[in-house]
């Protein structure tokens, strides 16, 4: 997953590479969990009063599906700024580049990995021990991780908006999770907090 601090040296190094657009995709995926294609593709006919519905660009089990993604309050507000950007005649993309046109999918991924690069975004390996970077699918999993921390649903709800199995949500809380909700009741109780 990418963490705030991740998102955060992604907005400083885009501001330092006058990419600053690049961050409302990053954001835009954040909220939605939404594929590369999908985001670049997405328009305001797909953005509904409570939801964002799509058919997704990417087939499985030769079908498409529609993808369905709950608009959280965060999500509102990322919405109402990107209504704002000043965009090319006729582009109903939710997403532009910095001529206010649709972005390519090469054109979307190649400037996110420039500032990525820049901002140094990676992980390492336990198995390894290699320092991997991150990539943007990676924030599909921030997306599922907030989901699952405040919205309060349940392993097959996040499953079937993220177009997931329930294992790979379940390792998800698993790991991201509950081991975080742990580690956060440990450090109150330590605190004198209670738990």
């Amino acid at each position: 997953i990418w963490t705030e601090d991740d998102m955060t040296r992604f907005a400083e190094a885009a501001k330092k590479l006058d990419r600053l657009h690049v961050v409302d995709g990053l954001r835009l995926a954040a909220f939605t969990g939404l594929r590369r294609a999908d985001l670049v593709t997405l328009e305001w006919a797909h953005v509904g009063e409570t939801a964002i519905r799509k058919l997704a660009l990417k087939s499985s089990r030769k079908r498409r599906h529609f993808v369905t993604v709950p608009i959280i309050a965060e999500l509102r507000s990322l919405l109402e700024e990107l209504r704002e950007r000043p965009r090319g005649e006729g582009v109903e993309t939710v997403l532009v580049n910095s001529y206010g046109l649709p972005w390519t999918g090469d054109g979307f991924g190649g400037s996110f990995n420039r500032v990525r690069d820049e901002a140094d975004i990676v992980h390492f390996d336990e198995d390894t021990k290699e320092r991997k970077r991150k990539h943007l699918h990676d924030v599909r999993g921030t997306f599922c991780t907030k989901l699952l921390t405040e919205g309060g649903i349940s392993d097959q709800e996040a499953a079937d908006i993220m177009g997931w199995s329930v294992a790979q949500v379940s390792s998800i809380r698993r790991i991201y999770v509950d081991d975080s909700s742990l580690i956060s009741s440990i450090a109150r109780r330590i605190a004198g907090g209670g738990g």
